[in-house]
């Protein structure tokens, strides 16, 4: 066979994968052909002869790990499995295991066990049957006499007298079988049947059981690897360290029975799907792995690791596997025919060799990751992998999608989503005239600003992007991270149909015969200005197709109008700042006072956001039949916040965040007073504070949307536990 280091696998599509193992002639041209076609699947009629009452075929990922040497030979194991860490782990541990010549394999004997029980039997009848031993065996060869032409047959029997819970007596005779190539499950136990009436007669007894044990105690295979301790180091934690984390996970296994349960299941997460991937009952290989693993009388791990007197980790694995490559339902099952052939084998004992070693790299690369980062980081990005593909993520956006599910820790369907249409936005909008508004962050000044007070307001900057293009017929809009497109009807009272009726009618253009694309960074309803930069994007995107040449003043007197109809009486400094795209001090106490802020750097603000969205309209008249109500309390407290914002803007621009962290939960505290927070705005408010940030309070309207905390030195942290906690952020400014 070729050699099985194929470098960068994991890169390649399907069809390129495929290729690969065609070309290195890991694969036969047929069935190479087979795998593209999807002819090596089981076929529903196929699957009906195997067992009964089929209604289908239940499909798994039929995978391969490469990079696999044993005895000197290199081997593709193919892997039928779900969990997405199982195939990166193993080829992993093999890749690293090359460095000092793979595996080490061996099975001395390969002998399956057949059980005949015999109850009430005669005094001195172990004895007898021990004396009868000779004919037993030629009984026995008898049933299969064809075995022993292949090199195989009954070999042995051994007799043991055991006693039942109730005292009574029992004779157990173990017939044990060399099934060659074939696991023999059901020759062992025609053998068994077959001799079982002459062993009663010879006992005296009943037979009460005559059956294979799955407890292959009498074929264990030995699989040893070399780690260098110089290939062990990982991310500035030194080999030595990453080497005695092993050896002491291990020891832990060794004297924990519930570690070590886990510990060898993460064992059989290399050697069940292999033998799954080969038609092998995987079934019976667990039984017989987790008997064996108890056979001392307590549970103990299938593995030992230790240090080489070199310094080097010396891995070994004992385990029971009676394998099978001919017979059974593997011809039956092209699926598992297909991945014998994979693995470039040519017998059962090599097959198990290489699944005995199969289980010792995943092992070392489970225990490796616990010894340094935790199993949890692997499995988040394999995790990552998973969702990316339910969220049918092309190809060639894959890994792109898979690194910033990552990086964003919200490894989620939705967000995948999100993370596709941000990226399929960008090829949208490659080398189109696009137009960009600015979402906003009230830093200060809620509420108090509808009443002529003062609000500080910063920009989250090209938060939208937008480009009309024309179309035969019709007006349309969509907004690729929200998944939306839909018609428009300009005579709709619907808010989005209506604003962008108003834009029209505002240019004097036609309803007919435009699509609008959209993209945004913002979320929808979280007090983030997405309606007023909705706005500006699409007033400057009608203004770049049709050469209107607007002037700001205009895109932002356009855009006060959609916000009238999105928010009732809007205070206008979310279209302001969509529009100017600033920093900014704002007023309207009847004349419009805008005061642009010069920051020498950008604060360090984490925004984020939950499930509940927040109605500005609704919110806005809420606080209005409030502050009608008890107008002198209302006014007050709208003065104390107009105050807090003057100081806010010179804290700000002073970089004085000591300060200007201190104002915002005061302020906070006052919007929570006038009735506009909410449970999930308060705990991530406590989330931000609790995690570093100096100041932390709602943003915008309230009754739900978003917090923005601010958190100098402390923005990754505060993010993290955010994001932890369930919640989503964007960054303003990152820390350098």
């Amino acid at each position: 066979m070729s050699n099985s280091h194929i470098s960068g696998f994991y890169k390649l599509d399907v069809g390129q994968r495929i290729d690969e193992l065609e070309r290195r002639s890991w694969l036969s041209a047929a069935d190479a052909e087979a795998l593209r076609t999807g002819r090596h699947v089981l076929a529903a009629g196929a699957a009906d002869r195997i067992i009964e009452n089929v209604i289908g075929v239940f499909g798994l990922p039929f995978a391969v790990a490469s990079n696999f040497r044993v005895n000197g030979r290199d081997h593709i194991v193919p892997m039928v499995v779900e969990e997405p860490s199982i195939l990166a782990a193993v080829t992993f541990a093999a890749t690293l295991a090359l460095k000092s010549g793979g595996f080490e394999a061996h099975c001395d004997e390969s002998l399956l066990a057949g059980q005949v029980h015999v109850v009430n039997a005669a005094p001195g009848a172990a004895d007898a049957i021990i004396a009868r031993q000779e004919e037993l065996l030629g009984l026995a060869n008898e049933v299969h006499p064809r075995l022993s032409g292949r090199g195989g047959g009954v070999r042995e029997l051994e007799v043991r007298e055991l006693d039942l819970q109730d005292g009574a007596e029992l004779i157990v005779v173990h017939v044990l079988v060399d099934t060659c190539d074939a696991m023999g499950a059901n020759l062992v136990n025609t053998i068994c049947e077959a001799i079982a009436p002459r062993i009663a007669e010879i006992s005296g007894g009943e037979v009460a059981l005559r059956i294979l044990s799955n407890l292959c105690d009498r074929s264990l295979v030995t699989a040893r690897v070399r780690y260098s301790v110089q290939s062990l180091g990982r991310q500035g934690i030194h080999g030595e360290k990453v080497r005695d984390g092993v050896v002491r996970a291990n020891d832990i296994a060794a004297c924990d029975p519930h570690r070590a349960a886990t510990h060898n299941k993460g064992i059989m997460n290399g050697i069940d799907p292999l033998a799954i991937a080969t038609g092998n009952d995987w079934r019976a290989i667990e039984a017989g792995a987790h008997a064996y693993a108890a056979s001392t009388g307590t549970y103990l791990p299938l593995t030992s690791w230790t240090v080489a007197d070199n310094g080097d980790l010396l891995g070994e694995i004992v385990v029971p596997l009676k394998l099978g490559t001919v017979g059974g339902t593997l011809k039956a099952n092209p699926a598992a025919e297909l991945g014998l052939a994979l693995t470039g084998v040519e017998s059962a004992t090599e097959l198990a060799c290489l699944m005995a070693a199969t289980g010792l790299a995943q092992n070392f690369a489970a225990l490796r990751a616990l010894a340094t980062s935790g199993i949890q980081e692997g499995h988040m990005r394999l995790h990552a992998r998973s969702v990316a593909a339910t969220a049918e993520v092309p190809q060639e956006h894959f890994e792109t999608v898979v690194e910033k599910l990552v990086a964003s820790g919200d490894i989620k369907f939705w967000k995948a989503q999100e993370i596709l249409a941000g990226i399929e936005a960008t090829d949208l909008f490659a080398d189109r005239p696009v137009s960009r508004a600015s979402g906003k962050v009230i830093l200060l000044g809620e509420h108090a600003v509808v009443y002529g007070k003062h609000a500080l307001a910063l920009p989250v900057r090209d938060a939208v992007s937008a480009y009309v293009e024309r179309i035969p017929e019709g007006l349309t809009l969509s907004i690729a991270e929200w998944q939306f497109s839909r018609s428009i009807d300009t005579q709709s009272s619907d808010s989005v149909d209506a604003a962008i009726a108003t834009v029209l009618t505002e240019l004097d253009l036609p309803a007919d015969g435009f699509a609008i694309h959209m993209s945004s960074r913002l979320p929808r309803g979280m007090g983030l200005g997405s309606s007023a930069a909705f706005a500006v994007a699409i007033v400057r995107a009608f203004d770049e197709l049709m050469r209107l040449g607007l002037e700001d003043e205009r895109v932002n007197a356009i855009a006060f109008e959609c916000e009238k109809l999105a928010h009732g009486t809007p205070s206008g400094v979310d279209n302001t700042l969509a529009t100017c795209g600033q920093a900014m001090l704002f007023c309207n106490d009847g004349r419009l006072q805008i005061k642009t802020l010069e920051l020498d750097s950008s604060p360090p603000l984490v925004v984020a956001w939950g499930a509940e969205s927040g109605e500005t309209k609704q919110q806005v008249a809420a606080v209005r039949k409030r502050h009608d109500a008890a107008p002198e309390l209302f006014d007050g407290l709208f003065d104390r916040i107009d105050e807090i914002t003057l100081q806010g803007a010179d804290a700000l621009q002073d970089a004085d965040y000591e300060k200007l962290g201190m104002l915002m939960n005061v302020c906070h505290g006052v919007l929570n007073a006038i009735g506009v927070s909410t449970p999930e705005l308060e705990r991530m408010v406590a989330i931000a504070r609790s995690s570093g940030a100096t100041g932390a309070k709602l943003t915008g309207a309230g009754g739900g949307g978003s917090i923005v905390a601010l958190c100098p030195g402390r923005t990754v942290e505060v993010e993290r536990a955010l994001q932890a906690a369930g919640f989503s952020t964007i960054r303003l400014a990152d820390e350098r």
